[in-house]
């Protein structure tokens, strides 16, 4: 089975938008998971745009399905991880005054950097799973620094499906299964919707989970949270 954790930060961004506790975070993060959501994540930025650390505090106590933290890891984000004591820490490349994550980490030129962070996070028990573009070597760094997962960022394969989805998911099908002959879980995020997710699930193998924030919230605005849940997890049934 492959998990769907929903990315609730743009509850947040929209709560932020106008002050006040609409909608309300922990609220949504909730309903996500009454709605069949395996999982929640959140990306705690230093600007505080949109998860908040207050939001993360409250969630750490409610959240009863897999809790997922990405972010820089900066010694803000390892203390929250300390706090927080997330199932998963997903550790993205991106600075603070980056708008969306843009690329995966080069898990060879970083080497020594993640490995002694990886050591520490896995010290308060969460499982580290690294940002990581479709390249095998990457994947092969992200094993040789300790790693659990990777999580595959498929902005290239949301891009290029609209032309060939077949050229668009090959690079994904090899780093997968470089992954899982090296014992690493395999995870996905960005940009996948329901236009492009069925055929990457059904294509990919080894597949853990995937993280789907900011087209689940767009869906939501017409469809409903309920429905548009559950319009993701049929297309994960593969």
């Amino acid at each position: 089975m492959i998990r769907f954790s929903v990315n609730i930060n743009k509850f947040a961004t929209l709560r932020n938008a106008r002050g006040g506790n609409n909608p309300d975070v922990v609220k949504a993060a909730l309903d996500c998971e009454r709605f069949g959501a395996q999982g929640i994540t959140v990306h705690p930025r230093p600007d505080e745009r949109h998860i908040r650390y207050t939001d993360v505090m409250q969630l750490k106590d409610v959240v009863t399905t897999e809790f997922n933290i990405e972010g820089y890891p900066d010694e803000r984000y390892q203390q929250i991880i300390i706090e927080a004591k997330p199932a998963q820490a997903t550790l993205v490349p991106d600075g603070p005054d980056v708008l969306t994550s843009n690329a995966g980490w080069d898990t060879i030129r970083n080497q020594a950097f993640l490995k002694e962070i990886i050591q520490e996070l896995k010290k308060n028990g969460a499982r580290v799973s690294i940002f990581v573009d479709p390249q095998p070597h990457m994947v092969e760094g992200a094993a040789k620094v300790g790693a659990d997962r990777i999580e595959l960022y498929t902005e290239s394969y949301a891009r290029e499906f609209l032309v060939s989805p077949e050229v668009a998911v090959k690079p994904y099908i090899e780093s997968a299964r470089v992954a899982h002959e090296l014992g690493l879980g395999v995870n996905a995020g960005h940009d996948l919707d329901l236009n492009n997710l069925n055929f990457f699930a059904k294509s990919v193998p080894h597949l853990d989970e995937v993280s789907i924030g900011h087209a689940v919230v767009c869906d939501a605005l017409y469809y409903g949270l309920e429905n548009t849940l559950q319009l993701y997890l049929q297309k994960l049934k593969v």
